[in-house]
């Protein structure tokens, strides 16, 4: 039994949000970032990840066909979100967004074919685990503000990297590259 809750999103099947739970003292505070049976029949979690990211930053709208993400926000604040590209889903076409950090400690597991990325509200520090070793040929993207998703980032000219810059738009993806 996890000593963090699990819950199911409502918007999309498969991402779950685990409430973290923080301990603190004089010296500062400490919670658990990952635990095997907090998202049960998940795949084993096989590299840990590190991202920081400065204030304005977006990354994404980034996916994977064969590979799953565990988020943690360590350090700072994000605006997470997520879109559902998966063709056999029930909650395909269903984005969501959701404030991670210091003022919602949570995890995020976003299982494969869901799009994601994250605004750095403030200087941000991501910790991420994934369930198979980093491979380039795995790497998928969207346009981060292609209407047709339906995402509200609440954000007007965010930092972007060239490869971000450069991600179609939902319309523009190749069959092949759309998750079953």
């Amino acid at each position: 039994m996890p000593t963090s809750p699990a819950e199911q999103s409502d918007a999309i099947r498969g991402v779950t949000f685990i409430r973290l739970r923080q301990f603190e003292d004089s010296r500062g505070h400490f919670f658990e970032t990952y635990r095997r049976g907090w998202i049960p029949g998940a795949r084993e979690m096989v590299q840990g990840n590190c991202s920081f990211s400065k204030a304005g930053v977006l990354r994404g709208m980034h996916y994977h066909l064969n590979q799953a993400d565990l988020w943690v926000v360590s350090s700072g604040r994000v605006r997470a979100a997520l879109f559902d590209m998966r063709r056999s889903s029930p909650t395909r076409g269903r984005s969501q967004v959701i404030e991670m950090g210091e003022s919602n400690l949570i995890a995020v597991y976003v299982p494969r074919g869901i799009a994601h990325g994250f605004y750095a509200l403030t200087d941000s520090v991501m910790n991420y685990l994934v369930d198979e070793l980093y491979d380039n040929s795995d790497e998928r993207g969207v346009r981060w503000d292609d209407p047709a998703m339906g995402i509200d980032w609440q954000v007007q000219a965010p930092i972007l990297s060239e490869r971000d810059r450069q991600n179609p738009l939902l319309a523009e993806v190749a069959a092949a590259d759309i998750p079953p």
